[in-house]
């Protein structure tokens, strides 16, 4: 996840339509990815009706022939308020040291993922990407995939 400062998250509009922002994020210990966000935006209102999202994170600097990796992540998200939202900042000045948390206006949203995919060419093999459910704050193994 430290590959890119920038991940792509995925929502849908009301009756399916998908829909997909690129934004900075930080992350935790436990996968939880946080970004702030305007509430108006696309993407924030379909959270307020459907919460389920997906995320995506890689290295943009990538090159076709050479050893990809990135992870993907499906789960839920939407806006933290309290303590969690104290966290979520907490986790995103710990990332972006130039973010002043007193000159933001914006809320704090968490995506909590329940399954990761994985790819690294040079750790796994070309076309293995493996499934891992996020459970009590860890990852079990749920599958292997090879498509090479």
């Amino acid at each position: 996840m430290n590959a890119s400062s920038l991940c792509a998250l995925a929502t849908a509009w009301p009756g399916g339509r998908p829909h997909i922002n690129h934004m900075y994020f930080a992350w935790t210990r436990d996968f939880d990815v946080v970004w702030i966000s305007d509430p108006d935006s696309l993407h924030s209102r379909n959270l307020l009706l459907n919460r389920a999202a997906a995320v995506t994170i890689y290295d943009s600097h990538q090159t076709w022939g050479g050893f990809d990796r990135g992870i993907q992540l499906f789960g839920t998200a939407g806006a933290v308020t309290g303590r969690a939202a104290r966290q979520a900042e907490r986790t995103y000045v710990a990332r972006f040291s130039s973010f002043d948390p007193a000159a933001n206006s914006y809320p704090f949203y968490r995506f909590r993922p329940r399954e990761v995919k994985l790819f690294s060419e040079r750790t796994l093999g070309g076309g293995t990407l493996v499934t891992a459910k996020v459970t009590n704050e860890r990852l079990a193994w749920a599958r292997t995939e090879v498509f090479a």
